[in-house]
């Protein structure tokens, strides 16, 4: 896994040196003296987080993290201001020109850590996140998937699919579409936080496809409530006269048109009750195939995979 980097900018040697000694077993540290090196380096280096004094000669903190912000290609790397004691002006003005968090010198090696730490965190999950569902996105999924892999319990991988949903889409439009997947995400919050308690994880691969984690004692219980919850909404979705029809007419992907049944639900269980399993990729595989299958059938369903394989 490599080592984040973090860029110090600071005209104070002695400063440099203990921000170095601090950060150097955690991170890649990069220094610069002044706002103009320290940009130069951004430029070069594109660090994950930015720690910079407010004064300092030729290009000041302030002066830094406004250019920053203002790049819309850097507008998300954090930025830590150092201030010195008492300056409160200094944080206010640091803050205003976007500084995502403020220490004051001397400051608490520890605290730094913690502070980095927590910036980071958040960052690389805001980052992550899916814009429209704002649920987390696919390298917080192959985290947790990895974390289920390396704890050693009895887990089940729920992976969701909307059936019909190019056609709706085509119909009706992106806008209701996404209405459609907001909705979808609210139902799956609701029930696997309901089913499976705080520990329980949602994420959003993309479009119409969403994966949850949940103890495998409760997957059951938590597809059931979901396809109940889900198609019990899908009549909302549409006009009253394809409702009281029941079907819609679109293009299928060969540009001929079909009648296409209202939005249903799939869902395959990936669980390692029956079988190990060891890698990312195999939950990926397996989850596939469960989808795949569960999408053969005109309604809602979910499917799990009880081989046992040794």
């Amino acid at each position: 896994m490599r080592k984040m980097k973090v860029l110090t900018v600071d005209d104070d040697p002695d400063i440099l040196d203990v921000l170095n000694l601090t950060l150097s077993e955690h991170y890649q540290v990069f220094q610069a003296s002044d706002g103009k090196a320290g940009m130069e380096l951004v430029l070069q280096k594109m660090p994950d987080l930015v720690i910079c004094d407010y004064m300092m000669p030729v290009m000041n903190g302030r002066e830094l993290c406004k250019t920053l912000k203002k790049d819309i290609l850097l507008r998300h790397i954090p930025v830590i201001m150092l201030t010195g004691k008492g300056e409160v002006q200094d944080r206010i003005s640091g803050i205003e020109a976007g500084a995502d968090d403020y220490m004051i010198k001397p400051f608490d090696p520890d605290e730094l850590l913690v502070r980095i730490k927590s910036i980071l965190k958040r960052t690389v999950t805001s980052l992550d996140a899916n814009p429209l569902s704002h649920l987390p996105g696919n390298t917080s999924i192959v985290e947790e998937f990895q974390n289920c892999i390396d704890s050693k319990k009895i887990f089940a991988i729920g992976y969701a699919d909307l059936d019909k949903f190019k056609a709706y889409n085509d119909l009706y439009g992106f806008e209701k579409g996404d209405e459609v997947i907001k909705e979808m995400a609210r139902i799956l919050i609701k029930v696997v936080r309901d089913q499976g308690g705080a520990n329980a994880f949602i994420g959003h691969i993309g479009g119409d496809d969403m994966v949850f984690i949940v103890d495998d004692a409760v997957a059951d219980a938590a597809c059931e409530q979901t396809i109940k919850e889900f198609d019990a909404k899908v009549p909302s979705f549409y006009s009253p006269e394809d409702r009281k029809r029941g079907y819609i007419k679109a293009k299928d992907r060969q540009g001929k048109e079909q009648k296409f049944g209202l939005l249903a639900i799939s869902i395959g269980i990936v669980s390692n009750a029956h079988q190990p399993i060891t890698h990312v990729a195999q939950i990926s595989e397996i989850g596939a195939e469960l989808k795949k299958y569960a999408k053969s059938f005109e309604k809602s369903i979910y499917v799990r995979d009880k081989r046992f394989i040794k």
